[in-house]
């Protein structure tokens, strides 16, 4: 199948594209396009207008503000494996960006159009949650920050409003010498994560740990950590009340076996980590 009619622009400057974005009523953004092309060919998403936002260059970029590492939306999947600045400060992003799908979708799709799509099987909504991330939104006048905790709303949905962009993530930096890991279970590399954990630890902060893959949005699950000494006592915790979800791929007794294997082997290296 092919897209139905659309109208197409690419603007030039990030006003031009919130004001394109403020005139419809039914515009979608297009960045790295891996998930809204496939979506307009099968007919499951049918936009009047289309907004290119891959010539809004201040979008496409990486740096440090305090204690954040902000990641501009456009930043491909790709650019953060490698990039200096996320392997020296948060060198976990760069392990979970090399689990992304493979490298064609990699070196086109965005952080910021993963965030937005909010797919639960997907790395970067879990990467938020987990690092206390705070997301940038902007409208046509007007300029807002939400928790990554507060931004997904279930599978595919967000609090994203009509006519604002996503411009940038803002991840909270772990402290110098923090242990963390990443784990996931997919059928083969590459494929949607059936089960997902990561972790963070760090000597003078709480245990972070978020789960995705396994809810319609990624869970944080730090405070059931709290008080517990030993790994099998942080897994039971960390996935006590889970409600995996039930499919053909991965039934929901499954996950949550699985999920239990992965909390596992996160905390277990991030511990080692942390103490190393």
């Amino acid at each position: 199948m092919k897209p139905r009619g659309f109208t197409y622009h690419q603007p030039k400057t990030l006003d031009e594209a919130l004001g394109l974005l403020a005139a419809s009523d039914d515009a979608a953004v297009l960045a790295g396009g891996q998930s809204l092309v496939p979506m307009m060919n099968a007919r499951l998403a049918s936009p009047e207008i289309v907004v290119d936002i891959n010539r809004l260059a201040s979008l496409d970029a990486v740096r440090i503000e305090g204690d954040r590492l902000v990641v501009g939306a456009l930043v491909r999947h790709e650019s953060l494996i490698g990039h200096p600045l996320v392997q020296e400060r948060l060198p976990l992003l760069s392990s979970m960006a090399e689990t992304i799908a493979h490298w064609p979708i990699r070196t086109r799709g965005t952080i910021g159009g993963s965030l937005v799509h909010a797919d639960p099987a997907a790395q970067w909504p879990l990467a938020a949650v987990l690092l206390e991330a705070e997301i940038e939104l902007q409208s046509q006048g007007n300029a807002r920050r939400i928790d990554a905790a507060d931004f997904f709303e279930g599978a595919l949905s967000t609090t994203l409003a009509a006519g604002e962009l996503l411009t940038a993530i803002r991840f909270r930096l772990p402290s110098a010498g923090h242990g963390a890991a990443f784990r996931l279970l997919t059928r083969r590399p590459g494929d949607y994560a059936i089960a997902m954990a990561a972790c963070v630890v760090e000597a003078d902060r709480p245990r972070r740990l978020a789960i995705g893959g396994v809810e319609p949005r990624p869970l944080d699950r730090s405070g059931a950590l709290d008080g517990l000494t030993t790994v099998p006592e942080m897994i039971e915790a960390a996935c006590r009340e889970v409600t995996p979800m039930d499919d053909p791929r991965a039934p929901a007794d499954y996950r949550r076996r699985v999920l239990a294997q992965l909390v596992g082997d996160c905390l277990a290296e991030a511990l080692r980590g942390q103490a190393s």
